[in-house]
């Protein structure tokens, strides 16, 4: 992921920079998502501020330079020379028209091949008991229990609750895609008793908004009724970075030691609807995945698949002791 931090102080100066707010109107225009666009400007602005000055004055062998301190100094990820070839790929080829460099060529991004981190449900069930407030405590169930990505899960909508087909409506999921997702009775109770306490006539997951803690002094009644106007008057979802906080803590709390996270619950999901017998097809539907090699990777960590598996050699080695 772009990392905004480290240039945080340097941005000032390099949004004066022509090209980099021509870039961010070529991007713009090109249909991209609102976020696809501001991760592709934050490479670019990246750029400028360890290059310090003008991105587009750049040469090749500088701008090569820069991909193997992405490389070897901040140790990106694949996912993360990925995005920075791409944004970069696009600010020089299709915007300053450098269409003969080949550096872009030269960086490959091999995805490495690990197999993501699950939660039993005991450990699922110890780490969200640890949650106590309502307002954390049901998206992250949610999350767990539609399999849902997090920024999808804190931006769902009162619309989005289908409650007589039981199921929840994902708009502009990863890659801009819809979908839908079973949503489990106890989901739509927890969902019910939380949209009461604010009833946002919008957001099911309304942000706080500054002031929260000013209200700790209060008593616990006119807490909750403060608690619940400023809910209902937000202007935007919780922020992710909340929901993240209180992950890392209940997680502490519970003495879970592996290195889960929040989208650790949509791995887990997948696997344990692997394991219930949920076909292979309906989970990679659920989860929003562009094909069902994306899916496989859950049935490797099912134990069910591997007692299916013993259990079919047992009878397989069975049926060659009997007789012909």
């Amino acid at each position: 992921m772009v990392e905004w931090e480290s240039y945080e102080k340097t941005y000032s100066s390099v949004s004066l920079f022509a090209s980099v707010n021509r870039f961010a109107e070529q991007v713009q225009l090109k249909g991209l998502r609102p976020r696809t666009v501001e991760a592709y400007v934050a490479v670019v602005r990246q750029l400028a501020a360890w290059a310090g000055g003008d991105p587009a004055g750049l040469a090749e062998e500088r701008v090569r330079a820069y991909f193997l301190h992405l490389l070897n100094e901040r140790g990106y990820a694949p996912q993360s020379m990925r995005q920075a070839r791409v944004a970069l790929a696009a600010f020089y080829r299709e915007g300053l028209g450098r269409t003969e460099w080949r550096v872009f060529a030269a960086v490959e991004t091999r995805d490495r091949q690990r197999l993501p981190v699950v939660l039993s449900q005991a450990e699922v069930r110890r780490i969200l008991r640890a949650v106590q407030e309502p307002r954390y405590r049901v998206p992250l169930r949610l999350i767990y229990l539609c399999g849902l990505r997090l920024s999808e899960c804190l931006h769902l909508e009162v619309r989005d609750i289908d409650r007589e087909a039981g199921r929840l409506h994902v708009r502009e999921g990863k890659g801009g895609k819809d979908r839908y997702v079973p949503l489990p009775a106890a989901a739509l109770d927890d969902l019910t008793a939380w949209w009461r306490q604010h009833r946002h006539p919008t957001y099911l997951f309304p942000a706080m908004g500054p002031g929260w803690r000013a209200t700790q002094r209060r008593t616990a009644e006119l807490q909750a009724q403060v608690q619940g106007a400023k809910l209902q008057a937000a202007a935007h979802p919780m922020s992710t970075s909340a929901l993240q906080n209180v992950w890392r803590l209940a997680r502490a709390a519970s003495g879970v030691s592996k290195p889960a996270t929040i989208h650790t619950l949509r791995h887990s999901y997948a696997t344990h609807l692997l394991e219930a017998g949920v076909s292979l097809r309906y989970v990679s539907q659920y989860l929003g995945h562009a094909s069902l090699e994306q899916t496989l990777v859950y049935a490797h960590l099912t134990d069910a698949s591997e007692a299916q598996t013993q259990a079919a050699l047992g009878r397989l080695a069975a049926a060659l002791s009997l007789p012909d």
